[in-house]
């Protein structure tokens, strides 16, 4: 979709670009801001991009591509000096997208690149069309390759069919001649045992009754390497399942003593914590004090009800943060679009986490901020603040089940507070003992 912004119809720079440049279209882009940027002197360049002026070109787009693309969209007069520069190195491009008939022959993505430095009546369509060439070329490629692999691994198949077929053949052959021979033998045996004497008809016996006894022997020693074969295989198996069950309860003992230490960790900040807020005395009771009388100073339920607080105060997301050890779990574009959706992901997210950053260092909570990964187009470069863990979910999951993994991971008994607005994952970790609280209350929190 095309939107217009205080431009007349027909007014090319006033189209603006709903989804993401396509990344061959960015390329050229790139190429051309960095091929224009040497023509420029230091003064016409913006301010951000001077460091890079004594660059090369291949440099520049190296180091300075992103640089180059966030000017050059923010930046008019930037865009209307490199579009200067474009037009003087390719004035037919150039003049066939000023007249409104791009030339057929060009590579759709330097048509695509040249509309969007150069902001025609209609290039936005340009740059989406280019995209979607783009793609259609790859998936073409890619069905190409598949056809291609297909081909060969039916030729492959075809070949292992014939190979089996002549072995086969050959070894029906070997078996024929191999009959044939045995009964061969078998005639040549029995001829020459009717011209044996009787007399070796003992002999015979006793060489028979050999072969049985060495056979049997034979077989006896073949059973036992065979059992004991299989008892060494047993007992290896046995060896291996020991050492994996030895290695899991190590890591389960591991796993199990860290939660164990920091539930220890909460119950010992948590007591020291009460003990600072009942203010006990370092005296033992006296038996005096447990005689029942009304002392001085003591609070009213007047002022017990002025301590009550609304359910939508912030002051309530302040006394949990000060409970010990707690951990604050935050569902990142359910609050940043709670707070200002109008804004890119990107800014949206380093709002937030630098907001979340000044919250860690006021209250010393541990605080964990999970970002929905399926929303990125690509992998996300972002330095995390100091005191902030950062998570994106992985293909797949989604930030609300990493929530619920995070909340069911912490011990029995831990603080833990998930700011979100989606009732299924505020019931979902109320179940699990977390304490679940609005966007908007954290987002007035912040302000």
């Amino acid at each position: 979709m095309v939107e217009t912004a205080g431009g007349g119809p027909g007014d090319g720079t006033a189209e603006v670009l709903d989804r993401p440049l396509p990344d061959g279209v960015r390329r050229k882009v790139v190429q051309i801001v960095s091929d224009g940027f040497g023509g420029l002197t230091v003064v016409e360049l913006p301010a951000q991009l001077r460091q890079y002026a004594r660059f090369t070109p291949s440099r520049r787009a190296k180091f300075a591509g992103n640089a180059m693309a966030a000017a050059l969209e923010t930046d008019p007069l930037f865009r209307q000096r490199i579009g200067e520069k474009l037009r003087e190195a390719q004035p037919e491009l150039t003049g066939a997208l000023d007249s409104g008939s791009p030339p057929p022959a060009a590579d759709p993505l330097d048509v695509a690149a040249a509309a969007y430095v150069l902001r025609p009546t209609g290039w936005v369509k340009l740059v989406t069309a280019a995209g979607e060439e783009a793609q259609r070329a790859d998936a073409e490629r890619a069905d190409e390759e598949s056809r291609a692999e297909l081909e060969r691994l039916r030729e492959e198949l075809e070949q292992a069919r014939e190979q089996t077929r002549l072995d086969t053949e050959r070894l029906r052959t070997d078996l024929d001649a191999v009959r044939k021979e045995a009964d061969s033998a078998h005639r040549k045996l029995r001829a020459a045992l009717s011209d044996v004497k009787r007399g070796e008809a003992a002999l015979r016996k006793v060489q028979g009754e050999m072969d049985a006894a060495r056979a049997e022997a034979q077989t006896q020693v073949s059973a036992a390497e065979s059992e004991s074969r299989r008892l060494k295989a047993r007992l290896g198996e046995a060896e291996a399942a020991l050492e994996a069950t030895r290695r899991a309860a190590r890591e389960g003992r591991s796993v199990e003593d860290m939660r164990v230490r920091l539930l220890l960790d909460t119950l010992l900040d948590a007591t020291q914590g009460l003990r600072r807020e009942l203010a006990l005395p370092p005296v033992s009771v006296r038996p005096a004090e447990t005689v029942d009388a009304v002392e001085p100073g003591r609070m009213t339920p007047k002022d017990i009800a002025a301590r009550a607080l609304s359910e939508n105060d912030p002051a309530i997301l302040d006394q949990l943060l000060a409970l010990p050890q707690a951990h604050l779990l935050v569902d990142g574009y359910n609050v940043t679009k709670t707070g200002y959706p109008q804004m890119p992901l990107e800014k949206q997210r380093l709002r937030l986490l630098g907001q979340l950053s000044q919250l860690a260092a006021q209250t010393g909570a541990e605080v964990t901020c999970v970002f929905d990964g399926a929303e990125l187009v690509a992998p996300v470069l972002l330095a995390p603040p100091r005191g902030v863990r950062v998570l994106f979910s992985k293909p797949g999951v989604t930030a609300d089940e990493l929530i619920r993994q995070l909340v069911r991971a912490e011990p029995p008994g831990r603080p833990v507070i998930v700011a979100s607005t989606d009732r299924e994952v505020a019931d979902g970790v109320a179940k699990a003992g977390a304490r679940p609280v609005a966007s908007a209350m954290l987002l007035k929190r912040l302000s």
